[in-house]
């Protein structure tokens, strides 16, 4: 990361005091300012590379073996292979929405650098330069909030880790997933996401939380309708 960016995000810091986003510690360094985490909730975030995970969704496995119970009671995702990091509860929950709720944009530093370090729970062949996509937003929502939390860790992926981000889905008007039942959710999504550009044979789908996995399964879908061989899917939180 640029020294000159953790200086201004140590100034911001001093004139505007926001302190950590979990613990509400005052920051010590440019560098716990620029991640919007004190060291010690920062360190929580530890990426477990070892653990078993779900094919379809990327929840861990307790006994099960490559596929979750719930994901066997349907028919398999598009995505060859999910990874999903932490519970959407607790201070996970806390850290999600004040990153995407409270304005405290300085998350998105630390929820990509999980991100990439999440890149290295995938198992089997690995992918070579990946190509990573954002999950789009759904139409009117920049419009209403201002931004789009998916694309800005995107931008960091690239800007700081170097990692290749190519935006190429969009999403078409259909109702909010949020507002829906779990069986409307599968469906709802279906045809209703396209490619606007060529794809590439092996890429990954980023997204902050998974809920059904509806979400991910369309947009895997779209990409391997337009030339896509392989794609994969990590997400931040699952439910």
């Amino acid at each position: 990361m640029c020294s000159l960016e953790q200086t201004l995000a140590l100034l911001r810091e001093y004139l505007v005091p926001a302190g950590c986003a979990l613990c509400g510690k005052t920051f010590l360094d440019g560098q716990e300012a620029w991640y919007g985490l004190c060291q010690d909730c920062r360190a929580a975030l530890r990426v477990r590379k070892d653990t078993p995970r779900c094919s379809d969704c990327g929840r861990p496995l307790i006994a099960e073996i490559d596929r979750c119970l719930p994901c066997r009671s349907q028919e398999a995702s598009a995505i060859d292979q999910a990874v999903s990091l932490f519970p959407y509860q607790g201070s996970y929950q806390r850290l999600l929405s004040a990153y995407k709720f409270d304005g405290y944009r300085a998350l998105g530093n630390v929820l990509a650098e999980v991100l990439a370090a999440g890149l290295s729970c995938f198992t089997g062949p690995e992918v070579p330069n990946p190509v990573l996509i954002p999950v789009p937003p759904r139409p009117g929502k920049i419009r209403k909030t201002g931004w789009d939390q998916i694309d800005y860790i995107g931008t960091r992926l690239h800007r700081v880790h170097g990692l290749r981000v190519y935006r190429c889905l969009k999403r078409l008007p259909s109702p909010s997933q949020k507002a829906l039942s779990q069986e409307a959710r599968r469906t709802n999504l279906l045809g209703r996401i396209r490619s606007t550009k060529p794809v590439p044979p092996e890429v990954i789908l980023f997204d902050d939380v998974i809920t059904t996995g509806s979400t991910l399964n369309a947009c895997a879908g779209a990409l391997k309708a337009c030339g896509a061989h392989r794609v994969y899917g990590i997400c931040l939180f699952y439910t």
